[in-house]
């Protein structure tokens, strides 16, 4: 299993990526073989200070970054050298099993978008954040940002999307899913929700309990909560902020600090063919290091493999 990972990416890099991939080999157990895409001239210090075993990666040399205010499409073109460019090259062509970078979202996004496309019945990928749960548990809601308009048939997929990887990776059985809206009666919303719950209860691939309100977020009424990504990314970003809160008031909680997106670390694309995650511009190490192990447990859970199916018995339904 190799993972390639974007040493460049991030306000914090290189030096947050490397002592994530430190923290990583000496807390997890496998036989990941790690492939960091940097330059190698800023690596080579920190590498050696990390003392990182030299079975377990290799370095792959990049000349050019893509910066966080970088216009995407124009970035990519424009700097075949880059941590990104090259990483979705390996991704691509085989030679990496998984990409990883916390650099800029919109390349991230262009670079999936190009370089490996979608699962056939996918009409659009999507990006999802755990959401913490009291009883330790985690919720999963989605899309958080990358489909700020959506059509009902979008929505519908999500749901499909967030249910199996909420079973696969966050092992919930026969996850839960439910709408966001301002109430919980069938018919409330506005049309995106109104047309978007026929389809869901409708579903025989997801468990879907109706409609959920926003008091219900954190609560253990639905396992997956689905909405388009214009709400999503607002109801993340005011959930990250709690965490930011508690630190300046001094609050010592520990269901507070689940809040801190370093604990997560960062969402995979769900819906493309191969393994991206993406990370917070923020990441430090202990987000590197659970972008690492989260790649490893889709390849091993064999997640992708698992949606491919999950659409082709989709269509399959459809055309009977």
């Amino acid at each position: 299993m190799r993972i390639g990972l974007d040493m460049m990416g991030g306000d914090f890099a290189p030096t947050e990526a490397v002592k994530g991939v430190k923290l990583y080999l000496d807390t997890v157990a496998s036989e990941v073989h790690l492939v960091l895409i940097g330059d190698e001239q800023q690596l080579a210090p920190l590498i050696a200070a990390a003392q990182l075993d030299q079975s377990k990666y290799s370095v792959v040399h990049s000349s050019q970054v893509i910066g966080m205010d970088e216009h995407p499409t124009k970035a990519l073109k424009e700097k075949p050298q880059s941590s990104i460019s090259i990483g979705f090259h390996l991704l691509k062509n085989e030679k990496i099993d998984a990409f990883i970078s916390a650099g800029n979202t919109g390349a991230m996004m262009v670079g999936t978008y190009y370089s490996i496309k979608a699962i056939e019945g996918v009409q659009r990928p999507t990006i999802s954040t755990l959401v913490p749960r009291e009883n330790g548990t985690y919720g999963l809601l989605l899309d958080v940002g990358i489909n700020a308009d959506c059509k009902p048939e979008n929505l519908a997929q999500f749901a499909l999307l967030g249910s199996l990887y909420s079973k696969h990776i966050l092992q919930v059985p026969n996850p839960k899913v439910g709408l966001l809206n301002i109430g919980e009666e069938e018919g409330k919303g506005n049309l995106l929700a109104q047309a978007t719950y026929p389809l869901l209860k409708e579903s025989k691939q997801i468990n879907f309990v109706g409609n959920i309100e926003g008091r219900d977020i954190l609560s253990e009424k639905a396992d997956v909560i689905v909405c388009e990504g214009f709400t999503g990314n607002i109801v993340l970003k005011m959930a990250e902020s709690f965490h930011e809160i508690a630190l300046r008031r001094n609050i010592q909680d520990d269901y507070m600090k689940k809040f801190d997106s370093e604990s997560y670390g960062g969402t995979p694309v769900l819906g493309v063919s191969k393994p991206v995650i993406i990370g917070h511009g923020i990441s430090q190490e202990t987000a590197f290091k659970n972008m690492i192990q989260l790649s490893q447990q889709m390849i091993e859970s064999k997640l992708l493999e698992k949606i491919k199916e999950s659409f082709v018995a989709k269509d399959d339904t459809q055309q009977q």
